[in-house]
């Protein structure tokens, strides 16, 4: 009898002049779980985001999906509490915002929040960041 495959969940990250979206990824299936975007109406009048890319957007972003991915931990995929594998390197390296260093610290931005509101990082790759501590 075969054992059962634990689910893991994955974060991306699409960034671009004016906008974050934080997406998290069922890797079995592929499935959106939850997200949060700068785009979301209520994001924008309640913390003046939607105009640009910031660190502080993304901050913003980080601790609004770590709130939505405890919940929905907690009703629909137990499996969360373990954590979201992130593949740094390649997040800050998408295309987006022009200056790769400025990705750097908005995607640094996004993962702080989460681990701060008590989301588990588990980073997928080797990078040589100078933010790599989590």
């Amino acid at each position: 009898m075969a054992a059962a495959r634990t689910k893991s969940y994955k974060l991306r990250l699409f960034i671009s002049l004016k906008f974050i979206t934080a997406n998290v990824l069922d890797q079995s299936n592929g499935n959106l779980v939850q997200q949060a975007s700068t785009i979301e109406h209520a994001l924008k009048r309640a913390f003046d985001v939607g105009h640009t890319t910031t660190p502080k957007s993304g901050a913003i972003i980080g601790e609004v999906l770590a709130r939505r991915v405890k919940l929905e931990a907690i009703h629909n995929h137990p499996g969360l509490e373990r954590g979201l594998h992130v593949d740094v390197k390649k997040e800050v390296e998408k295309k987006g915002v022009d200056d790769v260093r400025a990705n750097d610290k908005i995607v640094w931005a996004i993962l702080h929040a989460l681990k701060g509101n008590g989301i588990k990082i588990i980073i997928d790759q080797d990078f040589d960041f100078h933010d790599s501590t989590l």
